[in-house]
């Protein structure tokens, strides 16, 4: 039985022909006509780059609620229910709130052209503003400058590493990227901005000092290292020996130092910083799945999720895969047909001893399994297709019964995967 917000956000879907077209417009109309609940927000940390944007957010969040803050924190898109978008001093929102949001929203956008992450981006930005909260993290939904998020003035902004995803919407180079991502930076508000291609750094600093906004770059004003099993942070007034964070995966040692960067920029003490480290979950980055009718069919093989879908996810997969226990690996793999398969494939080629494609259901926009599979067999992987998860996982486990599977290539495809595992 769908719940009054899915009929609403139906509704919503339809309310222009694009799922993407980026102007800040439309995003302004509405949220006048809501009365510019935008202007009415906790202070905001407002977190753009390409990969680690949802990880830095968990971090920074599981710091921050250790110094018993309350925080609004807004991501996309979700895995399961919409409902993980919206975090309410804490706690998601709830299923009446959400409905009764959603529908002042539509009522306010009096059926005028709005994209579906503009209208449900407001509706955020509208509960944020009626909650009490101390902090609100906005993560943004794609680039930056024209982002539906990118319609205040925060008290921090946060820009993750930068890389080359959605050229068809944000330009085909790093540079060019890297200036969308910008966009975010306001007039003196500080910035903090993780490692980054020497190309990206360059327009970001060009950015920063036209708006005269402080900057704190990785390898300039701190400086984050691994040393044995700590993690060691140092700025120019602190040296902070932490636990690694409980996020896997050696890429989350950087984006756990833009974190401790913006925490101890905010005043958070030493135990904040560590709880940032050891608090932090975020569902289908390199999570351990294991519990689940999903984990007791594959049983006793290991189950594994990421929805990282581009060319650098591939690589902090790879990575992730290096430092785990050696065991024999097999991708179960779907994505879809915006994405560049061959350079996430090419990494992952040396930690794979086979990849499953299978197509994204539900998704109009899935790249066909044989697509995905002739992808992976270009990039050196013993590959092949299964109708659906189930059929991939058994065939896996029938030949390899102790191996570890790694469901990964979209969040979309990681969303239907702990839907089928509830």
């Amino acid at each position: 039985m769908p719940q009054s917000s899915d009929l609403i956000l139906d509704r919503m879907m339809a309310l222009h022909p694009k799922v993407i077209d980026l102007t800040l417009d439309r995003m302004w109309r509405l949220l006048d006509a809501l009365g510019n609940p935008q202007d009415r927000l906790p202070p905001v940390i407002h977190i753009a780059g390409t990969n680690g944007k949802g990880s830095t957010q968990a971090m920074i969040r599981a710091g921050l609620e250790a110094t018993g803050a309350k925080v609004h924190a807004y991501t996309s898109p979700h895995l399961a229910r919409f409902h993980e978008r919206i975090r309410l001093a804490g706690t998601l929102i709830t299923e009446e709130s959400l409905t009764e949001t959603l529908d002042r929203c539509y009522v306010a956008n009096n059926g005028a052209d709005i994209t579906y992450f503009e209208i449900t981006t407001a509706a955020a930005l509208l509960a944020f503003a009626e909650t009490p909260a101390d902090y609100t993290l906005l993560e943004v939904g794609l680039g930056g400058r024209l982002d539906a998020t990118n319609v205040m003035t925060p008290r921090l902004s946060i820009i993750t590493p930068v890389d080359l995803d959605h050229q068809q919407f944000l330009g085909d180079t790093i540079e060019a990227i890297a200036g969308e991502k910008a966009g975010i930076i306001k007039p003196q508000t500080p910035v903090i901005v993780g490692p980054q291609h020497d190309t990206a750094m360059e327009v970001i600093e060009r950015k920063a000092m036209r708006e005269t906004a402080p900057l704190i770059a990785h390898g300039q004003h701190f400086h984050v290292t691994r040393e044995h099993d700590r993690l060691i942070y140092q700025d120019e007034t602190r040296l902070l020996d932490l636990p690694l964070p409980a996020l896997p995966g050696p890429h989350q040692i950087q984006n756990a130092g833009a974190v401790l960067a913006a925490l101890c920029h905010l005043g958070a003490d030493e135990l904040a910083c560590e709880a940032a480290m050891t608090n932090a979950t975020w569902p289908a980055r390199m999570q351990r799945v294991t519990s689940g009718p999903l984990v007791d069919r594959c049983s006793p093989a290991e189950l594994w999720l990421d929805g990282g879908h581009n060319p650098a996810a591939g690589h902090a997969i790879a990575a992730t895969l290096a430092a785990l226990p050696v065991k024999p690996t097999h991708l179960i793999c779907g994505m879809l047909n915006t994405k560049d398969v061959t350079g996430f494939m090419a990494s992952l080629a040396p930690h794979a001893a086979t990849l499953t494609a299978v197509s994204i259901p539900g998704e109009a926009n899935t790249l066909p399994a044989e697509a995905t599979a002739a992808a992976a067999t270009s990039a050196g992987i013993a590959a092949t297709t299964a109708p659906d998860l189930y059929a991939a996982l058994d065939a896996i486990t029938d030949t390899a019964p102790h191996a570890r599977i790694l469901i990964c290539g979209s969040l979309y495809f990681a969303g239907h995967v702990l839907r089928e595992n509830t």
